[in-house]
């Protein structure tokens, strides 16, 4: 379905920046050449696709039902396969493969400004809303094994012990592709989750056995959701969030082995496909195990079925591995996009790269200890920041760096692309909208809570 928005580029444009043996072109703002192999490059990209998001799935299904989750997930990751596209074919045009000296071509030193901002902004987000869960579900995974509480225990000082002992040596790694075997590790973790998942909805019995457990109490009906429910404010952000991947594209295309336009497009289909799969099937077996009394976030309903449950308590175990070892990919970006805007021009220095990941590191920890609700994460930093790095700033991109000579203004891809950034305008103004609305009317504000 992707392939219908995609644009064929002559074949001598689809290879660029070759490696520095080619005396052809230097590779800018990286001194190392590309030997990353397609496999790590999909673990890396799907690592940084598939992180806390997964656990919110099953909580927007149950606001949107099994129908209308469908059919936005699907055009979701499409539109997020085409915005891959526009943005390698806009960075294949000027031979660059830095996020902010696009922004820069674009739109000058405020378009690199505010591309560097933007990807700050956003994984900051995606870094603190998977500290959150070491936070949350950490304590209660060691009080389950310990069967006590010690001072240890408390999430505060678990992710800073976390960050120390396994976030920083990691992010201390030179280059992006050393994290391809941690990466696959972490999937290999959120596989486990996926299959536990779809084992607990048989193990209650029935379908609507495991959503009368947790319901005794409230003596409400478990009803099943096939289209549309009210509460669908935090829906659409979450699925966005859930697939941004677009500050690691680059990075991760300038490392890549033998890299041209279409070997990094076939990456990034083959992570959004998988993720796309593991996604839909983690949102409907834990949305039928509990219907819309499923929580933001989904291990904690499972601990109201039963919080000693040694299957739970691995499967915490696993999702808390996944998001520790994602940390370091996302913040690679970040690093990234602060020493284009800081020291642009300058060589690697290990001063420098050690001390923005010491401070980045710092800054998140301190936000997840300030900020009590994971829902508020996904809902504000999807309304915001993923709009603009899936719609607005490749679309932009395309349209101000592909010559006019290769595709007028008034050419069918140039239309698309306008397009394209118009509907990220309206994504963005419309889940702002609807997120204000949630917070004014308090209505079913306890389900995000934690």
């Amino acid at each position: 379905m992707c392939l219908l928005f995609y644009h064929r580029v002559p074949p001598e444009e689809e290879k660029f920046l070759p490696h520095k043996s080619d005396g052809l072109k230097t590779a800018q703002f990286t001194d190392f050449e590309g030997k990353t192999s397609f496999g790590m490059s999909v673990f890396n990209l799907s690592n940084a696709i598939m992180g806390s998001g997964i656990l919110g799935l099953s909580y927007a299904m149950s606001n949107t039902g099994i129908v209308l989750f469908l059919f936005l997930l699907t055009c979701i990751a499409c539109l997020s396969c085409y915005s891959i596209h526009l943005l390698l074919t806009s960075a294949g045009v000027v031979g660059i493969r830095a996020y902010e000296q696009l922004g820069l071509r674009a739109f000058g030193h405020t378009g690199k400004i505010l591309a560097a901002v933007i990807i700050t902004l956003h994984n900051i987000g995606a870094m603190s809303s998977y500290l959150f869960i070491v936070k949350s579900e950490l304590p209660l995974v060691i009080q389950a094994f310990l069967n006590q509480t010690e001072w240890f225990m408390n999430g505060n000082y678990l992710i800073i012990i976390v960050t120390v002992c396994i976030i920083l040596p990691l992010t201390l790694m030179k280059h992006l592709g050393y994290l391809g075997y941690t990466s696959g590790f972490s999937l290999s973790c959120m596989v486990f989750f996926l299959s536990s998942v779809m084992r607990e909805l048989f193990v209650v019995a029935s379908c609507f056995t495991g959503c009368c457990r947790v319901h005794e109490l409230s003596g409400r009906p478990c009803d099943v959701s096939v289209l549309l429910d009210l509460q669908t404010a935090y829906t659409i952000p979450i699925l966005a969030f859930a697939f941004v991947c677009h500050p690691e594209v680059l990075p991760i295309y300038t490392e890549l082995s033998n890299p041209t336009k279409r070997r990094m497009q076939n990456i990034g289909n083959v992570s959004i496909l998988g993720m796309f799969i593991m996604y839909f099937f983690t949102a409907i077996f834990g949305y039928l195990t509990f219907y819309g009394f499923t929580e933001a976030e989904l291990l904690h309903t499972y601990s109201k079925v039963d919080p000693l449950d040694t299957l739970i308590l691995c499967v915490r175990l696993a999702v808390l591995v996944a998001v520790t070892l994602t940390v370091p990919v996302v913040l690679f970006p970040i690093r990234r996009a602060l020493l284009q805007l800081l020291f642009p021009g300058r060589p690697f220095h290990w001063l420098r790269h050690i001390a923005i990941a010491v401070c980045l590191l710092f800054a998140v920890n301190l936000l997840v200890i300030l900020v009590p609700n994971i829902r508020d994460i996904f809902g504000i930093t999807g309304a915001t920041t993923a709009p603009s790095l899936i719609f607005i700033l490749p679309g932009l991109f395309y349209i101000r760096i592909v010559p006019t000579d290769q595709e007028p203004m008034k050419s069918r891809p140039k239309i698309q692309a306008a397009c394209f950034t118009a509907l990220g305008f309206i994504f963005m103004s419309m889940s702002i909208t609807f997120i204000v609305l949630d917070w004014t009317s308090g209505e079913k504000r306890s389900l995000g809570g934690h």
